[in-house]
């Protein structure tokens, strides 16, 4: 029996979710599932309630999810070492054999399974499901000689998301799982970064949020603060004098991109959280790093 102390509290937020179950009624939410929230056995079943919930409520949560961990573990089984340039994951023909079994294969039934498990109805995709991921090789730029151009192996870049197989899901109340890759004009496959194509499918969904589950509390300032309310213009500056590098850069480059492009609100923010999506997504406080569009 709860005593009146913690009734109240729980009366206060279940009060507090109301008006946000209102705001985002039949709203597109894109979930980027990563870090430690896809390893530890808890935050695992943490996430696919809270996701499982957000539908159940009357939000079109859409999770697309990454696999660094996994896949580097597969390759450590194989006897090959990962190997990244600027938080971009090197794949060469060997790797993206494993990063398709892995993704497409592993990861992404696990996750459907897992909110399966939860009441929801997962439904797993990769880019090259109904053609809807469309991408071309990506070239990097060396970040100490922009003439320069860099070949990472089988690393896409997306040219174009066909947003009907996830619109057709979503009239059957499904819950879209997403591996990230893609498929070129010849069928040939490409490894593309999660946080990328969370950005990329929220602008085209014209989603009310972007939301990516980290392992860090958000962004950080070079004394450790977390920051909030950020605005392109401070994030261009944090990344020119490297207060933002390595696994962060993708992520700040989706979430600006998705932030310029019409999604309402993008987040970047502690999958180390119990049920940080609910948090995020239900309460006042919430538990990461908010990105402006302006």
């Amino acid at each position: 029996m709860l005593n009146q102390t913690t009734a109240a509290k729980k009366a206060k937020t279940l009060a507090e979710a109301l008006p946000y179950i209102k705001r985002f009624f039949d709203k597109t939410i894109v979930i980027k599932y990563g870090g430690n929230a896809m390893t530890d056995e808890h935050l695992k079943e943490c996430f696919a309630k809270d996701v499982v919930l957000l539908k159940l409520v009357g939000m079109n949560p859409v999770v697309v999810h990454g696999g660094g961990p996994q896949i580097n573990e597969m390759l450590d089984k194989l006897g090959k070492k990962g190997e990244f340039i600027q938080g971009m994951r090197v794949t060469d023909e060997e790797t993206m054999d494993v990063v398709e079994m892995v993704l497409g294969g592993q990861v992404n039934k696990e996750i459907v399974n897992l909110i399966n498990r939860h009441g929801g109805k997962a439904v797993g995709l990769t880019g090259q499901d109904g053609n809807f991921i469309h991408a071309h090789k990506l070239m990097m730029a060396d970040k100490d000689d922009a003439s320069k151009l860099i070949d990472i192996g089988q690393v896409g870049e997306i040219s174009a998301i066909d947003p009907s197989i996830i619109n057709f899901l979503d009239t059957g109340d499904f819950i879209p799982v997403v591996a990230p890759i893609g498929v070129g004009k010849d069928g040939e496959t490409y490894n593309i970064n999660a946080d990328v194509v969370a950005g990329k499918l929220a602008e085209i969904l014209n989603a009310e949020k972007l939301i990516l589950l980290t392992n860090t509390p958000g962004v950080l300032d070079k004394n450790g603060e977390l920051l909030t309310g950020l605005t392109p213009k401070q994030i261009d500056d944090m990344v020119a004098d490297g207060t933002l590098s390595g696994g962060m850069l993708p992520k700040i480059s989706s979430a600006l991109d998705a932030a310029r492009s019409g999604v309402k609100a993008v987040h970047i923010i502690d999958g180390r959280v119990e049920h940080a999506l609910l948090l995020e997504v239900l309460t006042d406080e919430g538990v990461g790093t908010l990105i402006k569009a302006k």
